[in-house]
């Protein structure tokens, strides 16, 4: 299979698609202005072509801010293209589409990938759409939009989830994800008071949110927003760790970007080797795969701003595309799996 990467950083979607033959498969990452025009323009140019969208940046070996990306898989690819609706009370309700795309798609484990595009409610998301595509053993990669919206098929959803299945026909893909925080170990922490609705910690061990966090690493309460890119929460998933950043402070509390519930266990993280932990990763890929025909992957919005700066962000891109063609979204959230994470990378690697 092929990828392609094609970009406007105008906004010029004729511009973006240059080049791009016979897509199987089209991703649109646009801006907030001009998302709706480029929806109905690429319905437009390529009628019959799975297609998924959101508003966010995109990138391959550069990054584009505000203009238009499009990512496009062709020569070797079957994918399938359905939404999930009213995911913030009953995503459950649609769920027969994706068994439907499944049976259609005749997916598995070694072949088949699914990619994702939402709008929010991302952890209750990811659980409904994982309960169907664990059956087949089917990884997850995908991520958070900008501005509530999605589009599939050449069509807008608010309230949605976007989604594509892509099979593979001349290879394997496989999934990662790549942490670069390890836990402070010393700290060990259960939630309180928290509301689920508004992802607020209220306390942590019995004490404000805020007055813990600010005592620990010795900050000021404007510092909070700016620490988290070093020092973000984790939650114990069985080996794993979910990554949960602070979004906001909300008086003594603390607004974070994804669900934490009362007596959840978190944990406070640290900052790794950022270079070293990126080298790691494309050493694991490169040792699964002899032949590389794509990487899809999606980078947190914080990791974007981390890496930029430390004045890292191009030679990250640099490195990540000698692996092959690779190309992805910023996006405010990650997905992998059924875990909604944050401050991470997930993507999905096709032979």
């Amino acid at each position: 299979m092929k990828q392609f990467f094609g970009m406007s950083p105008t906004g010029n979607l004729t511009d973006a698609v240059r080049g791009l033959g016979n897509p199987q498969l089209i991703m649109l990452l646009s801006n907030r202005d001009q998302f709706e025009e480029h929806v109905k323009k690429l319905k437009e140019l390529y009628p019959n072509v799975p297609s998924i969208g959101c508003i966010g940046m995109s990138y391959d070996t550069r990054i584009v801010e505000k203009g238009v990306g499009i990512i496009a898989f062709s020569d070797g690819v079957s994918a399938v293209a359905n939404v999930l609706e009213n995911v913030s009370t009953m995503p459950v309700k649609y769920i027969k589409r994706l068994e439907d795309d499944i049976g259609k798609i005749n997916g598995s484990q070694k072949d088949t990938i699914c990619i994702d595009f939402c709008s929010g409610n991302d952890a209750c998301v990811l659980s409904t759409i994982y309960s169907v595509l664990k059956r087949k053993n089917i990884s997850l990669v995908g991520g958070t939009g900008d501005a509530g919206k999605v589009s599939v098929n050449g069509r807008i959803y608010e309230d949605a989830v976007a989604y594509v299945l892509v099979k593979n026909l001349h290879g394997k893909v496989k999934a990662y994800k790549e942490n670069i925080y390890h836990p402070l170990d010393e700290y060990r922490f259960i939630a309180s008071k928290t509301d689920k609705a508004k992802y607020i910690i209220g306390e942590l061990n019995g004490k404000p949110a805020k007055t813990v966090y600010q005592n620990i690493l010795h900050i000021t309460e404007k510092e909070i927003l700016t620490q988290t890119f070093k020092n973000p929460f984790g939650k114990l998933n069985g080996n794993d760790i979910c990554i949960i950043s602070i979004k906001d402070v909300t008086g003594n509390a603390l607004t974070c970007f994804r669900q934490v519930n009362d007596s959840d266990v978190l944990i406070l993280l640290e900052l790794g080797d950022i270079k070293e932990t990126v080298q790691q990763t494309i050493q694991t890929i490169r040792k699964d795969f002899s032949k590389i025909s794509a990487v899809f992957s999606v980078n947190c919005l914080f990791r974007y701003l981390l890496f930029t700066e430390n004045h890292y962000m191009q030679q990250y891109l640099k490195e990540m595309g000698a692996l092959g063609s690779h190309a992805g979204l910023v996006g405010y959230g990650e997905h992998y799996n059924n875990q909604f994470v944050n401050q991470s990378m997930t993507c999905v690697v096709f032979e």
